[in-house]
């Protein structure tokens, strides 16, 4: 193990400096979470103008991309989405489709457009009643899931589900879970397996936190009280929601409790379908 400060590499300044800045990196990630057939590896990479990088992270509920091109002109879209919407999907969708539609160029033939591969990792868990973390979507036909049509690959991963036994022989896709997953401000001591790695190890000595100057913490703090402002937001609204929708229940159950009462129905009975109790039914 070695000792050391280090910074989230989950954050907007951080995640860029890492798969935005170093093609090898973002390359090795790629390779190693994309569902790609064997001879279908990246062999190398080159970014791409990002079109929905955020000045104000809390302007973009907290989303962030990198986007890059291989030489075969197979295009790869790289997120981190710190909290789910349920727009999210709809948009990776949308900006995925742009991506493959945006290749015919004038005069470009359709059998010449490349795959577009999307790569969503998400810090919260969206599907609670799946075990899985790992979760890919293509076109694919609904009886016979042997024959696909390319063309969008999208794949999410939740990284709070994320366990490295789940996948322990894809080692380069464990080491690169764990780093995204194990590595933040209150990491002293770095497990040795990740700095085994020399790709992952370069990884880590990015998001130490002596590699960056005021300018950039300032940036990286405002970050994250950016987050716990949008939390905040979502909080009270999940809250103000399950307040109102108790409400409506309890008002719908006194209004179906009035008109069981007036049809001469017992207390009893009253209580038993709305669930409101026998004082309560008496007072109505």
């Amino acid at each position: 193990m070695t000792k050391g400060k280090y910074l989230d590499p989950k954050a907007d300044l951080t995640f860029k400096k890492v798969f935005g800045e170093h093609p090898e990196l973002v390359k090795s990630l790629l390779n190693a979470l994309l569902p790609l057939d064997e001879g279908q590896q990246i062999e190398d990479v080159e970014y791409m103008e990002p079109e929905m990088v955020p000045e104000n992270p809390a302007k973009k509920n907290s989303i962030f991309d990198v986007r890059c091109k291989d030489n075969k002109g197979r295009q790869f879209i790289v997120e981190m989405q710190m909290e789910w919407t349920t727009a999210f999907k709809q948009r990776v969708l949308f900006n995925a489709s742009k991506a493959y539609v945006r290749q015919l160029d004038k005069g470009f033939r359709y059998h010449l457009l490349q795959p577009v591969y999307s790569l969503s990792l998400v810090n919260e868990v969206f599907e609670p009643t799946m075990d899985e973390f790992y979760h890919y979507y293509r076109m694919v036909h609904e009886e016979h899931t042997d024959k696909v049509i390319d063309g969008l690959n999208l794949v999410f991963v939740e990284l709070p589900k994320f366990k490295p036994q789940s996948i322990a022989e894809k080692r380069m896709a464990v080491l690169w879970l764990r780093y995204l997953t194990e590595i933040d401000e209150r990491t002293r001591e770095v497990p040795a397996e990740l700095l085994a790695d020399p790709q992952v190890r370069q990884a880590i000595d990015i998001v130490e936190h002596s590699a960056y100057t005021d300018a950039e913490m300032y940036a990286y703090d405002k970050f994250w009280d950016a987050i716990r402002v949008e939390q905040a937001f979502v909080d009270e609204a999940e809250v103000r929601y399950a307040i109102g929708r108790e409400e409506g229940e309890a008002n719908a159950n006194r209004n179906n409790a009035r008109k069981m009462k007036a049809d001469n129905m017992s207390p009893a009975h009253i209580a038993k379908y709305t669930g409101l109790s026998v004082k309560e039914i008496e007072q109505l």
